[in-house]
């Protein structure tokens, strides 16, 4: 039996995620739903304070820190905590708060992980949330996309930093036909020896795959983020981010 993969569980403490914007904004209701997370097998808490869904806007790191420092502190004593920043400021406050893993979707924070003593995911992107889907323009995705984070994954472990996961971001300035390719061809991420996650969760183009008249809704794409999940694992990624954990959990250990 092989080692089971990672669940990574999303807490979006946000007022506009694309799947679950406001539902755990408040501080309170955030520590709730992580712990629930926790007692439904995640393995790690993504806590995020800012919203990387196309379109998005930025918020300031005093608000992004106000949202998440309250939330990491109250549960890191109970499970591993990654903080889901681009800012150098908020992932530096969220170690000191308990996080020790800064899960960073612009693959540029490399030396805040260093200095701190954490583990870091570097995440596939081009351009800003609010533009990056007019960046989906490549010539072979799947090289394109593996050579960029590898060189940031060299960069780090160079820097210090001892655990280094890549992501390929799926969804972020990508189509659908550049998820299913990076997707169908994920071993090719996991030659890379580093360790692969794969967030699907949720995510448009499950839908735009869906093949029905009417597609599904936000919040009911289950058995396409099971299925992508179940393939990233088959493929070789050792964690895998989603935002519904018990489903997942036991999908993982039946996996292994």
């Amino acid at each position: 039996m092989g080692v089971p993969a990672l669940v990574m569980g999303v807490l979006n403490v946000t007022p506009d995620s694309f799947s679950d914007g406001g539902r755990w904004f408040g501080t309170d209701t955030a520590v709730a739903h992580g712990l629930q997370l926790v007692a439904e097998g995640a393995d790690v808490v993504d806590v995020g304070g800012e919203s990387t869904r196309p379109g998005a806007q930025p918020v300031s790191d005093v608000e992004e820190r106000r949202r998440v420092i309250p939330v990491i502190e109250a549960l890191a004593p109970h499970v591993r905590v990654s903080v889901d920043t681009r800012k150098p400021a908020v992932a530096a406050a969220a170690v000191a708060a308990g996080a020790t893993l800064v899960n960073d979707v612009s693959a540029s924070l490399w030396e805040v992980a260093a200095a701190t003593g954490v583990g870091w995911v570097a995440m596939h992107m081009r351009g800003e949330p609010a533009t990056m889907q007019s960046e989906a323009r490549y010539g072979d995705v799947v090289t394109e996309v593996r050579d960029v984070l590898v060189d940031r994954a060299r960069r780090a472990r160079d820097a210090g930093v001892e655990e280094v996961w890549v992501d390929p971001g799926i969804g972020f300035a990508k189509t659908a036909a550049h998820n299913l390719s990076l997707l169908r061809h994920l071993r090719e991420l996991v030659a890379s020896g580093f360790p692969v996650m794969v967030g699907t969760s949720r995510k448009s183009f499950l839908a735009q795959v869906h093949g029905s008249v009417v597609s599904p809704p936000v919040d009911d794409r289950l058995e396409g983020s099971l299925a992508t999940a179940a393939w990233a694992i088959t493929q070789g990624a050792t964690m895998v981010r989603a935002h519904d954990v018990a489903a997942t959990a036991q999908l993982v250990r039946l996996a292994s």
